[in-house]
């Protein structure tokens, strides 16, 4: 069975701590054709460069400020100190466009790829720009980064977004999916980063393993069973099935990118509830979110 779950370092290419799905991945993944992912961890001063191919890319500031050279203009992303700060700047490429990334103070960045022909601008994203949506209720809140959704970005074929839950809570939940090209569905491949960080406040000792769960099954005769333990570094791909909960387990808090793409003929994130699960949503009209967000005020 075709491996789903890349722990940390198992997914490593030369200067890349993780290099899946993209044109020159060497980990290769049987079938998965739509997305791609790539992370760094920079030295002071140190760069890395993505040559001009037939993807489009966005580049995440995980932790730390960066320059990104795009056919030789630059771009000043502010960044952060960590993915549970807040929203950072990102920025979108566009198609066949090289890349140089560079810190002056070093840190770690992300980049979503996904193969792609229609051509549009690259645009900065500022923090300030991003929408950031605190979706759900009471234990099943959490707060989502829409830079890259469709509604906030002009792109050919990916949606990415970044989703911060609080400890003890869960999220991508109900379990849902999105594999099918039908009336309120649209066909997208997904791929999860993890990062989870001990909670403030939590008097977790010094050794303590901050963890949280995914969850991934079979929506029809195609075989998947994930239920995966992660942490920093580590991705769960999910080619189709119903997937869901990412759980933040207790004391300590989860976040995660998401990238999605698909064949379909239109960009558009349309999922369809496990019907088992899916009457959790009415459940949240009559609770709060959750006082603990937003993170990053």
């Amino acid at each position: 069975m075709t491996n789903w779950v890349y722990p940390l370092g198992s997914a490593a290419d030369g200067v890349w701590d993780i290099s899946l799905g993209t044109s020159d991945s060497a980990t290769a993944v049987e079938g998965w054709a739509h997305t791609g992912l790539k992370v760094a961890t920079l030295a002071a001063g140190a760069a890395v460069e993505l040559s001009a191919v037939a993807e489009e890319r966005i580049v995440v500031p995980l932790n730390g400020a960066f320059t990104v050279t795009v056919d030789g203009v630059k771009h000043a992303l502010s960044g952060r100190t960590s993915v549970f700060q807040g929203p950072s700047d990102v920025l979108y490429s566009g198609t066949g466009k090289s890349l140089t990334i560079s810190s002056s103070d070093g840190g770690r960045v992300a980049i979503a790829s996904a193969p792609a022909h229609a051509s549009y601008p690259t645009r900065l994203v500022t923090a300030a720009e991003t929408p950031v949506e605190l979706r759900g209720a009471g234990n099943c809140s959490r707060q989502v980064h829409n830079f890259g959704t469709p509604a906030a970005l002009e792109a050919d074929r990916f949606i990415v977004c970044e989703v911060i839950t609080p400890a003890g809570n869960w999220s991508s939940y109900p379990p849902h999916k999105h594999d099918e090209e039908k009336d309120g569905e649209t066909h997208l491949e997904e791929i999860y980063y993890f990062e989870t960080q001990v909670a403030a406040g939590s008097g977790a000792p010094s050794d303590a393993d901050a963890i949280g769960y995914q969850r991934v099954y079979a929506s029809d005769e195609r075989p998947i069973d994930v239920s995966a333990e992660v942490r920093t570094g580590d991705v769960v791909l999910v080619p189709y099935g119903w997937h869901g909960p990412a759980m933040a387990a207790p004391g300590y808090d989860m976040y995660y990118l998401n990238v999605m793409a698909g064949p379909g003929p239109v960009r558009e994130w349309l999922i369809s509830d496990d019907p088992h699960h899916g009457w959790v949503r009415q459940s949240w009209d009559n609770q709060g979110i959750d006082p603990r967000l937003p993170f990053g005020g």
